[in-house]
């Protein structure tokens, strides 16, 4: 039997091991994929500490998958060898569930995430279920299309899927890897873009970025300074902070909405008095469907709007972890094949 390289995690908190493990062919309705790029995401930190139920040791990370097919298992009709694909967060659905019958494939009751459910993507090959293929257009290379599966479809789409129209004022709280995404996104969706992040420093790189005004969160009352520019439609809350998600409700307009997509355990400082007058929205928003990262991609390339990246090698992969998880990655690493 053939043989590849992945990194195993033996248990929670673990060192990263580069192993030789079995090429073993996909099973019906899957696909086997020769990775070539896969993005380091803060979630991989959860999954390396043991933070989801249900885990698998040894553990392979990575959710941010690009590659081509290199084998396809019986019932595969759509796809074919040599097919340039993506896998993000989204690693397939069961089409069985209530929320599969209503066509909401994200919220589906068995749905799969790779490295929770299957081994992830750092690893020289990886297999999926085929429900969770993404089409990667010709415009776009491995290493970008790569961080498209999870960052990406995230940022997007949590701004496509609000009240928000081309000319709106629309903050992005962090420009982290998250962040970055999300101003370029609002600013290539017509969106007056404000950016709001920790620091006078940051503001250079957020203007550059496409942001039309920068807030710097420790300078004064970020929604004093938002209400100052002329309040916001939407806020787009990509730091992992409740508290600084609370600090830009008094910014929002009429009707505004708080979309969370940084991930934290705090709860949100929030009282029902600040959300009644002004009918304020706070949601969450997940991830994406390989649809979605398809849509994504595709506006990518229409736009021109790109992950920032930094690439290392497979062998590499614990640097490119720890850069990450340590906030020195500026602003998205991504695993090379």
């Amino acid at each position: 039997m053939a043989r590849h390289q992945a990194i195993h995690v033996a248990s929670a908190g673990a060192a990263f091991d580069l192993v030789d493990v079995d090429t073993a062919p996909p099973d019906r309705d899957h696909v086997r994929i020769a990775v070539a790029a896969c993005g380091v995401c803060g979630t991989d930190q959860a999954f390396v500490n043991g933070a989801f139920p249900g885990l698998s040791w040894p553990l392979t990370p990575g959710h941010e998958i690009a590659g081509t097919i290199a084998e396809v298992g019986a019932g595969v009709e759509d796809y074919a060898v040599g097919d340039r694909v993506a896998v993000g967060w989204f690693g397939g659905h069961c089409g069985r569930c209530v929320p599969c019958h209503q066509g909401d494939f994200i919220h589906c009751a068995n749905g799969q995430i790779p490295s929770w459910h299957y081994p992830g993507g750092y690893a020289e090959s990886v297999t999926v279920p085929a429900n969770a293929l993404a089409r990667i257009p010709d415009e776009l290379s491995f290493v970008e299309a790569a961080p498209m599966g999870c960052a990406g479809v995230t940022t997007f789409f949590g701004l496509r899927e609000t009240a928000a129209r081309p000319g709106d004022r629309v903050a992005v709280l962090g420009i982290g890897g998250l962040g970055h995404l999300g101003v370029q996104f609002a600013r290539a969706m017509g969106f007056e873009t404000v950016a709001v992040a920790r620091g006078a420093d940051k503001a250079e790189d957020a203007l550059a970025l496409g942001a039309h005004h920068y807030v710097d969160s420790t300078a004064g009352d970020v929604g004093e300074a938002l209400q100052a520019l002329g309040g916001v439609s939407v806020v787009l809350a990509t730091a992992a902070s409740s508290k600084a998600m609370a600090d830009t409700v008094g910014g929002l307009l009429p009707r505004g909405q708080l979309v969370t997509i940084g991930v934290t355990p705090e709860p949100l400082p929030i009282s029902p008095l600040q959300l009644i007058t002004p009918s304020l929205i706070i949601k969450g928003h997940p991830s994406g469907t390989a649809r979605e990262v398809e849509e994504t991609m595709a506006f990518a390339v229409q736009s021109g709007v790109r992950a920032r990246v930094q690439e290392l090698p497979l062998a590499q992969a614990a640097e490119a972890y720890a850069s990450m998880a340590e906030g020195r990655a500026r602003y998205r690493m991504v695993l090379t094949f």
